[in-house]
């Protein structure tokens, strides 16, 4: 890395952008297997906050991989230098004032710990997408873990690498038990029950 670099304050600064946006700004960090339902309760979740006029975006796994980390692949090494230039994007869109919402399988405990250390104590909002793994299996809607269990994909999450559950993370969201509508709802009710986003409006 470069010495001869120094980091240039902006004139817009944060909270400018929150109280112009009217919410909070963090990252929502879908973390769970494949096929656990990471991307779709996380797309569900960015298109309500969109109709509800919250600045939101989405980065999800398999996009980010085909341009910013098409150069990685899925080593242990690879893995944690994937989730740490997410979590570097991440931070750019919480100082933006917007909400960023991540679906990554972020299988180490400690690459997600990682991206909590970059942002502020309130930016960082872990959801753990909780699905069991035969569940996932009888999904496998990319047809992954067929493929791992041939032995044609190595290093899977789930079968032949771990996968270490959040302990204590911020919300847990079922989607084995619940809809995609009911667990968007679970979100949406946190961020509330926070101040993050107003609240809802009674008739």
């Amino acid at each position: 890395m470069s010495t001869n670099i120094v980091w240039h304050h902006t004139s817009v600064t944060k909270k400018d952008r929150r109280e112009r946006n009217g919410h909070h700004s963090a990252i929502l960090w879908f973390t769970g297997l494949s096929g656990s339902g990471k991307s779709t309760v996380a797309n569900a979740v960015s298109r309500r906050l969109f109709e509800l006029g919250i600045q939101n975006y989405v980065l999800d796994g398999d996009n980010i991989r085909h341009g910013l980390n098409k150069d990685l692949g899925f080593s242990a090494a690879d893995r944690t230098e994937n989730i740490r230039r997410i979590g570097e994007v991440a931070k750019l869109f919480v100082d933006s004032g917007q909400f960023v919402l991540t679906a990554f399988i972020s299988p180490f405990a400690e690459d997600r710990a990682l991206v909590r250390r970059l942002v502020e104590e309130d930016e960082f909002i872990e959801i753990y997408v909780n699905c069991p793994l035969e569940e996932c299996e009888k999904r496998d809607p990319k047809g992954l873990y067929k493929k791992a269990r041939r032995g044609e994909i190595r290093e899977f999450t789930g079968i032949d690498s771990p996968y270490e559950a959040p302990e204590a993370p911020e919300l847990t969201v079922e989607t084995h038990r619940y809809s995609v509508d009911e667990c968007v709802e679970q979100v949406l009710a946190y961020l509330r029950e926070r101040g993050f986003i107003p609240a809802a409006e009674t008739n």
